[in-house]
């Protein structure tokens, strides 16, 4: 089983600011070997995947609505995935979740962001 533990949330005006951080650990799990991604649920929405970066690092794709916004990146030595957000809008409020690509049933407590002025 693989644990994810997500911090770095916070409350943020629009237009700011937030890095996230993901650390996925487990037995004989290896990190580098997965394409991770940064998932969303808002207050009455189902979750959804926001981001994906390739084990390698050489694909990411995003949802149109976080397109030139977000940064998804990774550190493999680290078993940490990040999300840089920037220009954040009041529609970006939601727990953040990290999970692997197709997700497994376990997920981690997610780190809540809130953009209000």
């Amino acid at each position: 089983q693989v644990q994810f533990v997500e911090s770095g949330g916070g409350l943020v005006q629009p237009g700011g600011s937030l890095r996230l951080s993901c650390t996925a650990s487990g037995t004989s799990f290896i990190f580098s070997r997965y394409t991770m991604g940064w998932y969303r649920q808002a207050p009455g929405k189902q979750r959804e995947l926001v981001a994906r970066i390739t084990s390698s690092r050489a694909l990411t794709i995003y949802i149109d609505s976080v397109k030139g916004r977000f940064t998804i990146f990774r550190d493999n030595a680290k078993n940490t995935v990040y999300l840089q957000m920037d220009s954040l809008k009041p529609e970006d409020t939601a727990v953040y979740y990290c999970n692997l690509i197709p997700s497994r049933d376990s997920w981690g407590q997610g780190t809540q962001v809130t953009v209000s002025s």
